[in-house]
């Protein structure tokens, strides 16, 4: 009776083996192709509020505005009473900001760029990267895999890029969709792992 039961293990053990290769071959698979799938938008533009599962949208970008050598009158300027240009101009900077002008742009933003590069394996990311640091297995920076999601500012709130391997990351920077090295400034304290 002992033999047959360690017969029995031991078939369940082989025929379990080749699934258990199978499903790491799946998963790495897997993470291979939201890397690539972030990978394919470089150079993609910046939009704020841009991208989705196809991939980028309608957005908006700032753009500067300010002629080159202007200064704003309003900051750091303490006009003359009764000079010309005075009236009106407040002597607290804060008071008076320039408005920033922005405009309608095609891209991603860094949680649309995360939301498509998963959409590709049929994973349903929400849209703001504060709500996808609460999504995922969450990790320490020191244990980081390629695939997982790396945060910036509380709770994630801030930004999001996906780590790639070797001390790089994919991200959106205001020149576009960008391969960077993982910057450990304001990092939020847990990665996150998506497919595990």
């Amino acid at each position: 009776m002992k033999r047959i039961f360690a017969v029995a293990i031991s078939l369940a053990f082989l025929v379990a083996t080749p699934g258990l290769a199978t499903a790491d071959s799946t998963h790495q698979q897997a993470i291979n192709f939201v890397i690539a799938r972030a990978l394919s938008q470089r150079g993609v533009p910046y939009a704020y509020g841009g991208g989705n599962a196809a991939g980028p949208s309608l957005g908006t970008a700032s753009v500067d505005t300010t002629p080159v050598g202007a200064v704003n009158p309003g900051v750091g300027a303490n006009p003359v009473a009764g000079s010309p240009g005075a009236a009106g101009l407040s002597l607290n900077p804060v008071a008076s900001p320039i408005a920033e002008a922005r405009i309608s742009r095609v891209g991603f933003d860094s949680s649309g760029l995360v939301l498509y590069a998963f959409a590709g394996v049929g994973i349903k990311m929400p849209r703001s990267s504060g709500e996808q640091y609460k999504v995922g297995q969450k990790v320490l920076p020191s244990q980081a895999l390629p695939g997982d999601l790396l945060f910036y500012g509380p709770d994630g709130t801030q930004s999001v890029a996906l780590f790639i391997g070797n001390g790089q990351m994919v991200e959106t920077t205001d020149a576009g969709v960008a391969v960077s090295p993982v910057r450990t400034n304001n990092l939020a304290p847990y990665l996150s792992r998506i497919i595990a």
